[in-house]
């Protein structure tokens, strides 16, 4: 009589090699620094901001449970309201604007100029520069008194805007301040456009496409990862943006709450109101407002990502 052999494969108990488990303890053991570091500086914090947003805990008390009445409270804020809007304004401005720089810089940058390589450093430069530094330089330059951009608006006849201290223009000025850093952004795109094929261009050249045809048809494709990245990472980073803000505007949101981003709220309910149960709840509704963008990205856009050769 036959035996029929039941045992379903990959159900079985794996076992393990000698040199096998040796490998895993060895691994885990040089793994174990960023283990703890994730555990402690991530996954800990992350489990307390969960517990203390149902809280009405301060930074002396631990509060007494209260269930949702800090989302509750959040979103009837008029502040919280603004603050978002103010954010998703710059955001919806600086993202796009960075990306068409980034990406504009990468193909000038490109092209087999003399002295390329220096051009190349000066547009990353600014990237690197601390962000405080930055804001205090851009402080100056937007003095409506003696600051450069009025001084060389008044040079053709125009009069300058008042900028950090007009509500009308606070949020521009910031918006200019975002997409001078996209230093950074433009190395990964010049990558990218380094790494299209030439042949596909010469291809292009003999049909008879011609230099917008060829970037429409050839370099956005291949780009177009990069460009996913790009897009990715500036919304999350927009819902996080804040030391620019902070020191410009001495952590108020002058000029009248127009430049009272998200981060400004968040720090002014944590570090000046001590409610650190609102702040909690306001932040993981930042988080989820973030991971809900990026995921409604990856959906669309994501979705017409050309990947060479897949």
């Amino acid at each position: 009589m036959t035996t029929i052999d039941r045992t379903v494969p990959g159900l079985g108990r794996t076992k393990f090699s000698r040199r096998t488990k040796s490998n895993i303890k060895w691994g885990l053991l040089f793994c174990s620094p960023a283990i703890a570091g994730l555990l402690i500086f991530t996954a800990y914090p992350v489990i307390r901001t969960i517990q203390a947003s149902f809280t009405s805990a301060t930074m002396l008390t631990p509060g007494r449970f209260l269930g949702f009445d800090n989302y509750a409270d959040l979103f009837t804020d008029a502040m919280f309201w603004r603050s978002l809007g103010n954010t998703v304004y710059i955001l919806a401005w600086s993202v796009p604007l960075g990306i068409v720089v980034a990406m504009g810089l990468a193909l000038l940058l490109n092209l087999n100029v003399h002295g390329r390589s220096i051009y190349r450093v000066l547009f990353f430069v600014p990237s690197i520069v601390p962000l405080v530094a930055t804001a205090v330089v851009w402080y100056y330059v937007f003095s409506p008194q003696y600051g450069i951009v009025n001084s060389m608006l008044g040079l053709v006849g125009i009069t300058g805007p008042s900028w950090l201290t007009d509500p009308a223009w606070a949020k521009p000025a910031l918006i200019i301040i975002a997409v001078w850093g996209v230093g950074n952004l433009m190395v990964i795109m010049l990558a990218g456009v380094q790494d299209v094929p030439v042949e596909l261009y010469e291809q292009a050249k003999i049909d008879g496409a011609g230099v917008l045809s060829r970037f429409r048809h050839v370099t956005l494709p291949f780009m177009s990862p990069h460009l996913l990245f790009a897009l990715v990472t500036g919304l999350i980073a927009g819902f996080q943006y804040f030391t620019e803000v902070f020191v410009i505007t001495s952590g108020d949101g002058r000029p009248a709450g127009s430049t009272m981003v998200a981060g400004l709220y968040l720090y002014q309910n944590l570090f000046a109101f001590f409610k650190v149960g609102y702040a909690s709840a306001f932040a993981l509704v930042l988080f989820i407002l973030s991971a809900t963008c990026a995921v409604i990205v990856f959906r669309t856009v994501g979705r017409r990502v050309y990947y060479g050769g897949s």
